[in-house]
C-alpha cells in the first residue's frame, strides 16, 4: 500500500520539479503588475525533439487508487499544469536498473504542478477533483518516447 504524502520541491526533486507560484517572485514586469516566477523547470526535449504545448483532459480518478503501471519518456521532461486549482496525484518511482522501483505518491496543493525530468517512471495524468484539463509541455518528434512498465502486483494508494 502507499500513501500519498505532500508535494514539495525538496522531496520531489529526484524525479523533478514542482511549478508554483511560492515566495516572492523574480521579476516583476508589466508596469509592476505581475509577478514572474522565472525558470522553474529543467525542460529537455532531447536531440531531434522540440517542445509542444498539448492541452489534455483526463477522466477524474478517486481514492483508494490500483496503481498497475507507470510510464516514462526517454526522450524528453513532460511538465504537467492544471488548469484550475484542483489537486491531482502525482505518482512517481525511482528507476532501478531500467525497471521502476517502489513507487512515491504526492497530492499537489491548490495551483501546482510539476514537471517530470527526462526518463523518470511517472503514473499517469491523475486528476482526483475539477475539470481534469491541464496543459502539457513535452516532446515532439519522429524517436519513440514511450516505455510502460505493468506491475506484477498493482499498489494500492490511499490518501495521507
Amino acid at each position: 500500500m502507499l500513501r500519498t504524502e505532500p508535494l514539495t520541491a525538496d522531496a520531489f526533486a529526484p524525479f523533478g520539479d514542482v511549478l508554483e507560484a511560492a515566495g516572492d517572485p523574480d521579476k516583476i514586469i508589466n508596469q509592476g503588475l505581475c509577478g514572474r516566477y522565472h525558470d522553474r523547470a529543467r525542460l529537455d526535449f532531447g536531440p531531434g525533439g522540440r517542445a509542444g504545448i498539448s492541452v489534455f483532459k483526463a477522466e477524474l480518478r478517486s481514492l483508494p487508487l490500483e496503481l498497475a503501471m507507470v510510464e516514462r519518456h526517454p526522450e524528453g521532461s513532460q511538465a504537467f499544469l492544471p488548469l484550475d486549482r484542483e489537486p491531482f496525484l502525482v505518482i512517481t518511482a525511482p528507476d532501478e536498473g531500467g525497471q521502476p522501483g517502489i513507487p512515491r505518491t504526492f497530492l499537489t496543493a491548490p495551483g501546482q504542478g510539476v514537471n517530470f525530468l527526462r526518463n523518470t517512471w511517472h503514473g499517469v495524468l491523475t486528476p482526483l477533483a475539477g475539470n481534469g484539463l491541464f496543459g502539457v509541455i513535452d516532446r515532439i518528434g519522429d524517436t519513440p518516447n514511450l516505455q510502460e512498465f505493468w506491475f506484477e502486483q498493482p499498489y494500492r494508494v490511499t490518501s495521507v
